[in-house]
């Protein structure tokens, strides 16, 4: 089982995070968790502040010389900016008067629509949205990104699973349909200001941010994220709070601003038949495959053993320049919302928030199929489940698709060069020639 909490507000001192549960064995490092935070800060449509306040990273607790030693892992990311905010988030008291002069410390009594300004005022009693607002913010995103790192790496190293996302409409352009960028295609991807594997939606998208840049407006849109080699078995049938395509969608709906999540061609196939809405099942003559994917890799709450596919939609921005109607909850009177961030769209940073949801998921599912206390162990497991299924599954994710996994769904990865794996099972012939 994974556990993992983050704390910490949008411009306090830092974000802490910690993740419980991760085997021994797990090759990660400081510099890992930065470069996904960086990834996190970018995309055409952010504001100056992805430019001037960066993420410092710190691996404090359950790592050791870049792996990890099978206790909780803590991350703390420092705020650069925190030399601004000292005396307004101070978390002790301050003297009396010292924030009389402070521009950053008038309280903050607009409340925006579609955030959580008003409804946690209420919840909590505060008068004044800063409580809120700090907690609330997207910034927490970051910490979330850290322990997502620390989940893709654990399942790539133990299991062989790639997980990557892209995306697929920014307000109403959209990118053609059947795109589906492989692992092959991650650094493409990352290269892409909007994070779009076509060339001309991502053209599309970048003019229609402008255009709303111009227009003083947000914009929204539609992410999908893709996990090659996941074996089949991840998750069950037999409770609600098992069903994986029920804890995927937890996940991606707790991201800030997303609004819908879609599991597979989820709200397309809706509006289909029965005869053209599920996956038909072969025989390749090496295994069973699906001849679609129409399901997105999850059947009955389970994976199949196909590629992944889950997709989130997202809100345009609850900061409109162009400032919403409200009322000041001091007065009562009509008034414009306050205004925190200039951002235009965070659509592409969705894309990798939404990879660390899923990567904390899929490692938690695993963790609970496969345990093991090491990545050895881990990977012996594996094989051994993978030797013994009822009906052995194909190799590779069912065509039409693009970019085939590195390991297949039904192959562990291998062992690094140095390292021997005892009690490997020995290569056994698939279930249904038994007996020839």
């Amino acid at each position: 089982m994974l556990r993992w909490l983050t704390a910490g507000e949008s411009h306090g001192r830092a974000l802490v995070a910690i993740c419980e549960g991760l085997p021994a064995g797990v090759e990660v490092s400081t510099a890992d968790v930065a470069a996904a935070l960086t990834r996190r800060r970018a995309g055409y449509g952010r504001g100056a502040r992805m430019k001037f306040e960066q993420d410092e990273a710190e691996i404090t607790g359950g790592v050791r010389h870049g792996v990890t030693l099978g206790g909780p892992v803590a991350i703390r990311i420092g705020n650069t900016e925190w030399h601004k905010w000292e005396t307004v988030m101070s978390p002790d008291p301050v003297p009396a008067g010292a924030l009389d002069d402070l521009g950053r410390a008038a309280p903050l009594t607009r409340p925006r629509p579609g955030h959580a300004d008003l409804a946690g005022m209420q919840k909590y009693g505060h008068h004044d949205a800063r409580p809120v607002l700090e907690r609330a913010s997207a910034r927490e995103t970051a910490a979330r990104v850290a322990l997502g790192e620390l989940a893709r790496r654990y399942l790539r190293q133990s299991f062989g699973i790639e997980i990557l996302s892209h995306v697929v409409a920014i307000g109403p352009v959209s990118a053609p349909d059947g795109v589906l960028p492989g692992p092959q295609d991650a650094q493409r991807v990352d290269a892409d200001p909007v994070r779009c594997l076509d060339p001309a939606a991502s053209a599309a998208m970048q003019a229609e941010i402008d255009a709303a840049r111009k227009d003083g407006d947000t914009l929204g849109g539609v992410v999908e994220v893709i996990g090659y080699g996941v074996p089949p078995g991840l998750g069950s049938h037999v409770h609600w709070d098992r069903r994986l395509d029920g804890r995927l969608a937890a996940a991606l709906m707790s991201i800030h601003a997303i609004k819908g999540v879609e599991a597979g061609d989820g709200f397309a196939t809706a509006r289909r038949r029965g005869s053209c809405a599920h996956d038909e099942i072969e025989d390749s003559g090496d295994g069973v495959r699906r001849r679609t994917n129409r399901a997105g890799g999850i059947e009955g709450g389970m994976t199949t053993g196909e590629p992944l596919r889950m997709r989130a939609a997202m809100k345009p921005i609850s900061t409109v320049p162009r400032a919403l109607d409200t009322v000041d909850v001091r007065t009562g009177e009509p008034a414009k919302a306050i205004n925190q961030r200039s951002d235009v769209t965070a659509v592409p940073a969705a894309g990798v928030v939404a990879e660390a949801m899923v990567a904390l998921v899929l490692a938690d599912a695993a963790t609970e199929k496969f345990g093991g206390d090491s990545v050895a162990e881990a990977r012996r497991n594996l094989r051994g489940y993978l030797d013994s299924l009822v009906m052995p599954q194909a190799p590779g994710p069912s065509a039409p698709r693009r970019g085939p996994a590195s390991h297949s769904a039904t192959s562990a990865p291998p062992a690094r060069p140095s390292e021997v794996l005892p009690g490997a099972p020995p290569a056994r012939r698939p279930a249904r020639e038994a007996g020839k």
